[in-house]
């Protein structure tokens, strides 16, 4: 900037600045291009993507939330679409390529009100006012659900898993995650409380994908500390240590002075009767299974192998607390203060063959448990954790809530009227920007279509007519393309799912199409090259 002839400088030279029309063209192509990216993706048909890292290492998913994850983005407002997908995930556990669609088709939306004069704070307002009039929308269209019935709760698991490349051994994997879920679920003031965290997932390469399975326990990954100790215990008795099974050395520096080899003798016993006596208190407990958080002294090995003890040293703290849990046992500080009440117990401990893995399973009433996931190779047991993880999440939200909404384009079909309706009766400019947020919904339904290689505008017809009818559940059918009651079909998802999609959405659109002005600071490497 210039004034009476003098230049003064505003902005340092490592500043990009984009302003007015064209800083909101850039962000419309940026959140539109995100969108692309994952939009093929979308539904039981949907197509995987391939990325390779840097290190090359090969990722193959259809999970939305991995592949923006995974993919590297540089422009400000993709990153914001892509934190749209991470925060899906993290506080649902499904619906980010759902979430990053609707995004990109708003904008797309805001970018032809632009180009008509509509001014941006208008669009704004009026997506907001089209994002509440759809909040409740979707609680007329929630389906309330008995957290007993087990159906459902599969339906849930097996529609969230459908359209991944580990679908064939979904039905087995729904019953496991249901099971894992029910399981570690708690009653608290007359609502059902599910710690995310209760339901671990643990992997094995090497095995077929059929021979996942549910553990009413944990899984370690580690071994036992000597092969003298028996493989496998029934009927185990725990123990939890957190301190080291060895001499501790003292606080202060200290010398012993030994002048002649029977003090030397003589120290040397009792070092081994000190680690004896370790030993000696944990047998004298009852325990027949040792998890010390840390390391166990080869004297102590021997006697706890001598005693048909299973020991484990190293054990993370985070895996103790799990044990715990799932054990029912008490974390003691010192061997010393082992008392059999402090005990836990499981139907079996055991070391799995050619893995470094621990089994302990076969606890009552367990407050954690692990799913055991196996497969051929990395490449299908990550896809496979993923799938099972989406899994786990949306069934939780459903114990948790007791409310979902069904599938197939339904919900997005009943918004598009229903939003559209209520837009007409506002007037004024305003109605043309809650028009354009109605519009936006037809990316689901029309998506779903175009991956399951129908004709997106004979479906979206079709549906439209059939909810104009009353038909409120009315969805497609991606198999037979029909449209069919996904109620009655049980495709069905969390209303949590669908709420924050479409919030998440809206409000960063919000954001964006507000901005008309970008200051982008450039490192001195950047400015070089």
């Amino acid at each position: 900037m210039q004034q009476t002839g003098q230049p003064i400088i505003i902005l340092r030279e490592n500043v990009d600045r984009t302003q007015g029309s064209e800083a909101q063209r850039s962000n419309i192509m940026a959140a539109k291009a995100v969108a692309e990216a994952v939009r093929t993706t979308l539904g039981p048909r949907g197509i995987d993507k391939m990325l390779v890292g840097s290190t090359g290492d090969i990722v193959i998913t259809n999970d939305g939330a991995t592949i923006l994850q995974e993919i590297s983005v540089q422009h400000p407002a993709a990153k914001m679409v892509v934190n749209v997908a991470r925060v899906q995930d993290e506080e649902v556990g499904d619906g980010t390529t759902t979430a990053c669609v609707l995004v990109g088709r708003l904008m797309e939306e805001a970018e032809t009100l632009l180009r008509q004069g509509i001014h941006s704070t208008l669009i704004a307002e009026g997506f907001q006012l089209g994002l509440e009039k759809s909040l409740s929308i979707l609680d007329d269209l929630a389906i309330r659900i008995d957290s007993s019935d087990h159906d459902v709760l599969l339906n849930i698991a097996n529609t969230a898993m459908t359209g991944k490349s580990i679908e064939f051994v979904k039905e087995k994997l729904g019953v496991i995650i249901v099971d894992a879920v029910t399981t570690v679920a708690e009653k608290v003031d007359g609502a059902t409380v599910i710690n995310e965290d209760d339901v671990m997932i643990k992997t094995q390469v090497g095995e077929s994908m059929n021979d996942a399975e549910l553990v009413r326990g944990i899984v370690l990954d580690k071994k036992r500390v000597s092969q003298s100790m028996p493989s496998k215990v029934t009927d185990a008795r725990v123990a939890l240590i957190s301190s080291a099974l060895e001499i501790t050395k003292t606080q202060m520096k200290s010398k012993i002075k030994i002048t002649s080899a029977a003090q030397m003798e003589e120290f040397d016993a009792q070092e081994k009767a000190v680690l004896k006596a370790l030993a000696d208190v944990i047998k004298a407990s009852g325990a027949s299974v040792v998890l010390c958080q840390k390391g166990i002294a080869d004297a102590v090995q021997f006697y706890l192998a001598k005693y048909g003890i299973f020991a484990v040293e190293d054990v993370p703290e985070k895996d103790m607390k799990y044990a715990s849990r799932a054990l029912g046992a008490t974390i003691v500080t010192k061997a010393e203060e082992l008392e059999p009440e402090y005990l836990g117990s499981a139907g079996a401990v055991e070391e799995l063959k050619d893995v470094d893995l621990v089994r302990i399973s076969g606890c009552k009433n367990p407050k954690t448990v692990t799913i055991l996931l196996r497969g051929s190779t990395q490449i299908f047991i990550d896809e496979l954790e993923r799938a099972v993880y989406d899994g786990v999440r949306v069934v939780q939200d459903i114990l948790e809530d007791g409310t979902c909404v069904a599938g197939g384009g339904s919900v997005e079909t009943e918004l598009l009227l229903k939003v559209r309706d209520y837009a007409a009766g506002v007037g004024g400019r305003i109605q043309m920007a809650i028009e354009a947020f109605a519009s936006a919904f037809e990316v689901i339904p029309r998506t779903l279509a175009e991956n399951s290689g129908y004709d997106p505008i004979d479906k979206l017809v079709s549906l439209k007519a059939a909810h104009s009818k009353g038909m409120k559940y009315a969805g497609l059918d991606v198999y037979t393309g029909e449209i069919v009651n996904m109620k009655e079909a049980g495709v069905v998802e969390p209303l949590r799912v669908k709420t924050q999609a479409i919030k998440s959405g809206t409000e960063t659109v919000s954001l964006l199409i507000r901005v008309d002005d970008m200051m982008i600071s450039r490192s001195a490497a950047e400015m070089r090259g």
